[in-house]
């Protein structure tokens, strides 16, 4: 069921790393149409769309869910849940108030300021996934950040089926502002062009499916989108000290997400590795998303065997994952070594669900290799930064000739007449 491959050489992993994807024409161009119709004919196009993807016509004046039914929705579910939504906000933004920037103010000697002001976003859109599922935990783990860092409105859209009680306890614990039924690529361009009903945003974040990521694509330089989120994936280094059976239920639950989410297991003991399969297949015999998972498993998942942990922390940093696992002897120091990784959870008691619900930090992380050089979400993904700067006379003086010098060397003698006319 899972492939198991040896290293070094690592180059025998070049099949299996991320390589760059385009969008199928068909989405591409369906989701251009789409975005060029709501960017026309607003509300009416949005509808339209609802209508013929969705199934479902509701009119623009029904979109916008009153607080009354977030408020209701907390009373209508289940006590433990919604102690778990509250644990889960307090615990994100305690963790991501840690993340707030003040900028800063240099004086110098002569009177003169240089400074960096860092400001919230106004309006953000956070897209909550509601097709097979719905997902409370992506509304706390992007909405809160974003209230942290001071955003002024928070515009949640999802499809009309996506509106489950427990999202709508979340929106109303986690610091959404308003919430619309509307889904799809349509939602998105509702929230980057504006519409008559709804409001347009500074950035759009959340998860979707690969119409609502292409059109956050194509959307994106008139609005910020927060990253393209790709299938879900997983690496564990894991040595002698890990349990099959508890690494075989760590893949399992990032395989389990859908057939394209990529888990593997880097270890450094052939017993462990022998052994995983078999341990996979017990698990999977009782898991009622065992079809699901066993696909991904089949075509994703990965069993390495190498001699060292330094190996293994190389092949990690080549894949530079979503997720990276430490189940080893001294998993801290492991960890110094990688360099790439969305999130590293060290030791057997931190499996990776501890992080997509509870720990602290956003589990919205990097993709497809992408953590080579993005980071998780944060309050930072929700701030902009303005530079200030204030000249003195004096410093105008002593910085003139330079600055003239520079400007004539590029042949942009009016930015030096702008200096010369004050000084001479």
């Amino acid at each position: 069921m899972i492939r198991q491959i040896a290293v070094p050489p690592f180059h025998l992993l070049d099949p299996f790393l991320p390589k760059p994807s385009m969008t199928d024409a068909p989405t591409r161009d369906g989701v251009a149409t789409i975005l060029a119709d709501v960017a026309a004919r607003g509300d009416n196009a949005v509808r339209h769309w609802t209508r013929t993807l969705d199934g479902v016509d509701l009119p623009p004046e029904e979109w916008e869910l009153p607080r009354a039914e977030w408020e209701a929705a907390l009373d209508r579910i289940e006590h433990d849940v919604r102690e778990a939504l509250e644990t889960a906000v307090q615990r994100v933004r305690e963790y991501h108030r840690r993340q707030r920037d003040p900028g800063f103010t240099l004086l110098q000697e002569d009177g003169s300021i240089l400074g960096m002001r860092v400001m919230p976003l106004e309006r953000v859109g956070l897209y909550v996934p509601g097709g097979k599922a719905a997902y409370p935990s992506s509304v706390i783990m992007n909405a809160v950040p974003a209230a942290v860092a001071g955003v002024e409105q928070i515009i949640a859209v999802t499809p009309p089926q996506g509106v489950t009680d427990a999202v709508l306890a979340a929106c109303q614990l986690a610091g959404v502002s308003r919430l619309y039924r509307i889904g799809g690529a349509q939602a998105v361009g509702a929230l980057a062009f504006g519409t008559a009903t709804v409001p347009r945003v500074d950035k759009i974040v959340g998860p979707g499916n690969k119409w609502v990521a292409e059109a956050k694509r194509q959307v994106a330089g008139p609005v910020g989108i927060d990253m393209i989120a790709g299938p879900t994936e997983i690496l564990i280094i894991a040595d002698s000290t890990a349990r099959p059976e508890r690494i075989a239920a760590d893949l399992i639950a990032q395989a389990e997400h859908d057939e394209d989410a990529s888990a593997w297991c880097v270890t450094t003991d052939m017993q462990l590795a022998d052994r995983l399969p078999a341990a996979l297949e017990r698990l999977l015999a009782k898991n009622p998303r065992a079809s699901v998972a066993r696909a991904s498993l089949s075509r994703n998942g990965l069993v390495i065997w190498v001699p060292t942990l330094a190996d293994a922390v190389t092949v990690a940093n080549l894949r530079a994952p979503e997720h990276l696992e430490i189940v080893t002897r001294d998993p801290e120091r492991v960890a110094e070594g990688v360099r790439h990784a969305g999130a590293i959870f060290l030791g057997d008691n931190t499996p990776e669900p501890v992080g997509d619900y509870l720990a602290g930090p956003s589990h919205v992380l990097p993709t497809g290799g992408t953590a080579r050089h993005a980071s998780p979400l944060g309050v930072y993904d929700f701030v902009r930064r303005q530079s200030l700067i204030y000249y003195t006379r004096d410093r105008l003086l002593n910085d003139a000739s330079r600055i003239i010098a520079l400007a004539e060397a590029e042949g942009l003698y009016g930015h030096a007449d702008a200096v010369r006319v004050r000084v001479e």
